[in-house]
């Protein structure tokens, strides 16, 4: 029969660890949960790779210990436990009852001396016992049958490692640490004496018994001076390092045993703390919706009388999905019974979707306009999608699926892994409590006249896509190869040697070892190789300078002159980027494959890539439409500053009548330089960019930096005000908003981590002035889209970026798509200063040139 092999976790030591290890993360609500996160993470790689079959957490008693008793300075040097990581160690102790595993602590004893006392009496009962902690402390426990985990490493540390790591063996680590001394626990041993000594002595005689015995044996005079003066302090110093073996518990050996979790409280912990992949992973655990008092799944026998159900209730729910060409569709009315639809079946049911008086439920509505339209369905009336509804409403959350729907308002487990039918026959369930919560939060508008109707918009983007240059993207990709290998081969001789260069320790050893250049920023690995510290080092020797435009031509490569064209749909022969409408806390578009948003412009080969985006055919030309620097134009109106109105209303360079300002000169006679810092400052305060920010961007002093600022808001006061207002109101209410009433939430407004509360405040300053930027290009678009319909035209809107729409366009419909595009843009939203959009047409996305324009749009003075 085999040892039953029991694990003992130092709660505390692993809480701090994780703590410290995983940086700013907190749920939606501000609470953070990095120590949390860390401690699950560790503890199901313990559950999972290790299956003990007995476990306990042990924590510190929260009142003064034995040891603080016996000397007063034990830990004293010990900054306050963070007030985040305090928040979150009853999460822990929750989290570790709904694993059902017992948590140990005892008044006056440290988790070490209740780890010390179970391991010792479970040792007696044949039972192997691994203790998770990194504290040196704990290698006095080792033997034969007790070892350390050290989780960071995930390393076991047996007797003969711990003599390896120490130079002592488990027996002698009191005697150790009585004559060396532990800084960490203030525990000052016997001053003069290090470790070398230390191991020495306790090689040569023994424990500090034995070692006090032989003093008259010690060769040297000056240690034996300090041992004979200090004897009491040795003593004690073991005293406080030895762990108490007998610590008062009681505890049954049957609570150690592990046991299934309480899977439906973890769900709920996780759900709660927004940890999707554990509460994802929970929820397999437990049964199905259907057998929880869920709607019932039926087969959908007659299509005619289930039309007729849905006209006569005017609402439905459904889910349209498709993966690896399966779709998979459901349609669930009067929320008792739910069925699923095959393709021909969905086709039968045309007029129920065309019928304006009958409301449709749905989630994520983009997907499923996609899979309907191939299936002939054409829409009208008013549709509900819950996914944006939930976005809307908690937009710090990650992209709302059921799963966490479900469990959020109707308290309800309905696994991530459900299908279409498990899903449906919550969508009427879940209208009730997320159209109250938009109506609550003055949402209603912005759901049903913005995000509901882009959905539209971008659901036919994605399936018109864009058309590549193929043969343009191979040419780049064997040019880019060839400056690759050419600056591969530099690279080696600059260094002497070749070397990995992708790796950070190998580029490290040359730049800092072999080269001597000056070590910038380290790491938990050694010294930083970032971007900020090549270019900083740059100045000093070529190589650093040539790792950066490597990195830069091979992320290119990489990124997208080779991924584009395997991106390339073989049936269409276009690339169909996702266009993702919650993937921002600021309102703002996304995308991925491609991602469009991080197109490169500013270097040659990143305007090259955009040269291989060209029109569908030879009868089409590129048009590209963008506001011109919009944000600070939302600025100005939100800011109400009058010189900054100003400037737009005279159509001044906003950057050049900056510097004028700034610098108390005339515009024709500011220097570039002057106007780079100027539009530095432009763009920075709109993201809250401090001294140091600055002084970094522009490699100018730090109180320098400060001048230019001052001088900003000086000739900007209504700036100043508006950013000093944002800040208090979001400490007010906790959330800022949009010209639109977009909300976005920043609980970190408050934290007492001043790093922290500092970065709020740059997003309570920056989300109405971007969130408003997006919030006027989404109403754009669907201006435009409807304008394309109504005209009846042929060209098509496939791509936006930013502050950017680009057409495929018709070349005999451009002079009247160009005219479209101002005034539908210009016009969307009405500020009180001009709106300006620069219209471009070409041959591809970079060779586009701009047309002339008309005055732009007049704000209100």
């Amino acid at each position: 029969m085999s040892v039953p092999k029991l694990f003992l976790i130092d709660a505390h030591a692993l809480c701090y660890r994780s703590f410290f290890a995983i940086k700013g993360l907190s749920t939606s609500k501000g609470q953070a949960t990095n120590a949390v996160y860390g401690f699950i993470n560790t503890l199901n790689k313990i559950l999972r790779e290790h299956k003990p079959e007995c476990m306990a957490v042990c924590f510190d008693s929260k009142g003064k210990t034995q040891r603080q008793a016996l000397y007063a300075d034990y830990k004293i040097q010990r900054p306050k436990m963070p007030d985040e990581l305090i928040s979150q160690i009853g999460l822990i102790k929750d989290v570790v009852a709904a694993y059902r595993l017992p948590v140990l602590e005892a008044d006056g004893f440290e988790a070490d001396d209740i780890i010390a006392t179970v391991a010792r009496s479970r040792r007696r009962d044949e039972m192997d016992v691994v203790i998770v902690s990194d504290d040196k402390d704990m290698f006095q426990l080792v033997d034969d049958g007790v070892a350390i985990y050290n989780s960071r490493k995930e390393r076991l540390i047996g007797p003969a490692d711990v003599q390896e790591l120490i130079g002592v063996g488990p027996e002698y680590i009191g005697d150790y640490i009585g004559l060396a001394g532990d800084s960490v626990d203030n525990i000052p041993g016997v001053s003069g004496i290090g470790g070398v000594t230390a191991r020495d002595l306790i090689s040569r005689h023994g424990h500090l018994e034995q070692i006090f015995e032989n003093l008259n044996g010690i060769k040297s005079a000056s240690v034996r001076q300090k041992l004979e003066t200090q004897k009491e302090q040795a003593f004690l110093c073991r005293r406080l390092a030895q762990l108490e073996e007998r610590v008062p518990l009681e505890l049954n050996p049957e609570d150690l045993k592990v046991r299934e979790p309480d899977y439906q409280r973890l769900f709920a912990l996780f759900s709660e703390l927004e940890f999707k992949r554990f509460a994802d992973d929970a929820a397999r655990h437990l049964e199905p919706p259907e057998e929880a008092g869920g709607p019932v799944l039926e087969p959908l026998t007659d299509v005619k009388a289930l039309a007729g159900e849905i006209v006569r209730a005017k609402r439905f729910g459904f889910i349209c999905e498709e993966s690896e060409g399966v779709v998979d569709c459901a349609i669930a009315a009067g929320g008792e019974k739910v069925f699923s639809v095959s393709p021909e079946q969905i086709k039968g049911l045309k007029a129920v979707f065309a019928d304006k008086n009958i409301l449709k439920i749905t989630h994520n509505l983009k997907d499923g306009l996609k899979i309907l339209k191939r299936l002939g369905c054409s829409w009208d009336g008013e549709v509900f999608d819950v996914m944006l509804a939930g976005y809307l409403v908690s937009p710090g959350k990650s992209a709302p699926d059921i799963s966490s729907l479900a469990w959020e308002y109707l308290k309800i487990v309905v696994p991530a892994t459900a299908g279409a039918a498990q899903k449906a026959g919550y969508m009427e369930r879940l209208l009730g409590p997320l159209r109250e919560q938009l109506n609550a939060k003055d949402l209603l508008k912005l759901f049903a006249d913005i995000e509901i109707p882009l959905t539209f918009v971008l659901s036919h983007m994605e399936g018109v896509g864009v058309r590549l240059n193929g043969g343009l993207l191979a040419d780049l990709s064997r040019e880019t190869g060839k400056k690759i290998d050419g600056l591969e081969r530099r690279i080696y001789d600059m260094a002497g040697e070749e070397f990995n260069l992708n790796s950070p320790k190998q580029l490290g050893h040359i730049l800092f070892e072999k080269l001597k250049l000056p070590a910038v920023k380290k790491t938990k690995t050694g010294f930083s190789t970032d971007e900020g510290v090549l270019t900083k080092l740059a100045g000093n020797h070529a190589l650093p300078g040539a790792i950066l435009e490597y990195r830069q031509l091979a992320k290119l490569k990489s990124t997208y002159i080779d991924a584009l064209p395997q991106l390339v749909n073989p049936r269409t022969g276009r690339v169909h980027a996702t266009f993702d409408q919650t993937g921002t806390e600021t309102g703002r578009l996304s995308s991925h494959d491609p991602n469009l948003q991080n197109i490169p412009i500013r270097t040659e080969l990143g305007r090259d890539i955009r040269r291989a985006f060209i029109p569908s055919d030879d009868r089409h030309e590129i048009v590209a439409a963008d506001y011109s620097q919009i944000e600070l134009r939302i600025l100005a109106h939100l800011s109400g500053d009058e010189n900054l109105r100003q400037a737009f209303f005279e159509d001044r360079d906003i950057h050049r009548f900056t510097s004028a300002l700034m610098f108390d000169v005339a515009e024709e006679n500011v220097t570039p330089e002057m106007r780079n810092a100027a539009k530095r400052v432009n763009f920075g305060i709109i993201y809250g960019m401090s001294a140091f920010g600055l002084a970094k961007d522009l490699d100018v002093p730090q109180d320098q930096a400060q001048d230019f600022i001052d001088r900003y808001f000086l000739r900007y006061p209504g700036v100043k005000k508006f950013m000093d207002d944002s800040v208090k109101r979001c400490e007010k209410d906790g959330y800022v908003v949009t010209l639109l009433n977009r909300r976005r939430y920043i609980p970190e407004i408050q934290s007492p981590n001043q790093a922290v509360r500092q970065f709020a405040q740059r997003q309570a300053i920056n989300t109405p002035v971007q969130g408003s930027a997006a919030d006027l290009m989404k109403l754009a678009m669907i201006r435009v889209d409807r304008a394309l319909r109504e005209r009846k035209l042929e060209s098509e809107m496939m791509i936006t970026v930013h502050d950017e729409l680009v057409f495929d366009a018709l070349s005999s419909e451009t002079a009247d798509l160009v005219e479209l595009i101002r005034v539908n843009m210009e016009q969307a939203l009405e500020l009180t200063v001009p709106v300006k959009v620069a219209v471009k047409r070409g041959p591809n996305w970079l060779e586009a040139e701009e047309i002339a324009a008309s005055a732009p749009s007049r704000g209100k003075r």
